[in-house]
């Protein structure tokens, strides 16, 4: 793996809410490693990079604003050659229940407008962190709960998960993915 995308919505107003639940992930491992993020204007983005056990991994948090996604994403590993199956991307899921987290090796949007934005130009076959923040009971219901603050019990949930995912992160490193997938989602 050599670049770990965390989707979100840049500025304050959006720092808390369940749709930055991928800045969160990538802000975990920025804090981990202590590497501090700095803006790439020409990326679009905000940029850490960390170094684990001899490998340079790349950690970006695109500041389009999570339905342009792909404009930092593919000019990002357009520029630095990173071939899809070397990219992670970390989102927020609806379809998971509020602290699951899920690894899918490729596959489609579900629906997810940053994946949407990004499958166009980096195509299907990059892994997603999944990271569950429920679903609103109303279906109209889903703008507002994704662009809204966790209860506190959810807060928790989101915390333990992005921890769960740590756990696995030598694992997805190293791209021992059935080893990943197996202690992850066997975890909650």
């Amino acid at each position: 793996m050599k670049v770990i995308f965390g989707l979100g919505n840049p500025g304050s107003k959006y720092q808390d809410t369940r749709h930055n639940a991928g800045f969160w992930f990538v802000d975990a491992l920025s804090d981990q490693f202590s590497a501090p993020f700095k803006p790439e204007k020409k990326f679009k983005a905000e940029v850490a990079v960390i170094n684990h056990v001899g490998q340079k991994i790349w950690l970006v948090k695109p500041q389009t604003f999570m339905n342009c996604s792909g404009q930092s994403v593919f000019p990002f590993c357009h520029f630095y050659r990173i071939q899809a199956q070397d990219v992670m991307v970390a989102y927020d899921e609806l379809d998971l229940p509020v602290g699951v987290g899920r690894i899918k090796l490729s596959g489609g949007h579900g629906g997810h407008n940053g994946l949407r934005d990004i499958i166009p130009g980096l195509g299907k076959d990059f892994v997603r962190l999944r990271l569950g923040i429920g679903r609103p009971e109303r279906k109209g219901d889903v703008t507002p709960w994704v662009l809204g603050k966790p209860s506190p019990n959810d807060a928790i949930l989101l915390d333990r998960c992005i921890e769960d995912c740590l756990a696995v992160f030598d694992l997805m490193v190293d791209k021992q993915w059935p080893k990943a997938m197996n202690q992850l989602h066997t975890s909650d």
